[in-house]
């Protein structure tokens, strides 16, 4: 059926995604394909060859998202995405705002969560990153059967009416994460789009930031739950037997703050 999308995974673990539409395309490590006519009878689960590979064919369910998703911006990590949306408190039905859309590589952790009938609102300063990452999230669409009442606000997070046109949106959200070169100066913009027990979070690369980012919580009235570091240490199989350490050097992507509205 056109429309639909499929993950095509390759044997070294890499992922395409194809949708289903009666033109030709160029994928790069497959080549000129017409997906309508090449896949049309692929379904998941089954092993195709296509050119001079050979594919598993597989649902595109959050992990085949992430993994084949088009990227401009860098993405927070699945690992990360996992910690923010949890400490977040997250859940289904829930009203998210996102400040820094990107390649949508967070957007999609957070559609997948809210689901149906919640509602996902995105910022993005940035043309160039929204058209990916609203590719993106056409893919997603195009692909689970529940996704959330979803709306981009092009805009400056930093300017008090891009917070006025989310609050045109809705005027309380239950989360709201920012993912900003300067995550304070947007804090006290949208802190009181913040619903009473709604947690904001922001994802800072460096220390300097994180402590900015807890001082203008502070300064907007939220309590600071959390601040950490995300770091992680690969395991591998040993050739004699068990496991251990890998030999990659243990990695640090970003230090996470989280807050909470109490009133």
């Amino acid at each position: 059926m056109d429309g639909r999308v499929l993950a095509l995974r390759e044997e070294s673990g890499k992922v395409h995604l194809i949708k289903i539409e009666d033109r030709e395309i160029k994928v790069r490590g497959i080549g000129r394909i017409n997906p309508s006519r090449d896949l049309k009878d692929a379904q998941p689960g089954e092993k195709i060859s296509v050119g001079q590979k050979e594919f598993l064919v597989l649902k595109p369910r959050l992990r085949e998202m992430t993994e084949g998703m088009h990227r401009r911006a860098q993405i927070i990590t699945p690992k990360d995405a996992s910690l923010l949306t949890s400490m977040l408190g997250i859940t289904s039905g829930d009203r998210v705002l996102e400040l820094g859309f990107g390649s949508a590589g967070l957007t999609l952790h957070l559609a997948n969560i809210v689901g149906k009938d919640g509602l996902l609102t995105t910022v993005e300063l940035r043309e160039e990153h929204a058209e990916v990452g609203l590719e993106n999230v056409a893919l997603a669409t195009s692909s689970w059967e529940s996704f959330p009442e979803f709306h981009l606000v092009e805009g400056d997070a930093y300017d008090s009416a891009t917070a006025d046109a989310a609050s045109s949106i809705s005027d309380r959200f239950d989360a709201i994460s920012i993912d900003l070169p300067e995550p304070w100066r947007a804090i006290p913009h949208f802190s009181a789009l913040l619903a009473v027990g709604g947690r904001l979070s922001c994802y800072c690369p460096v220390t300097s930031q994180l402590e900015s980012c807890w001082e203008a919580c502070e300064e907007a009235g939220l309590e600071v739950e959390w601040a950490g570091e995300r770091i992680d240490r690969v395991w591998t199989k040993a050739s004699k037997g068990g496991v251990r350490p890998g030999n990659n050097p243990m990695g640090h992507t970003a230090f996470i703050l989280v807050a909470m509205k109490q009133n």
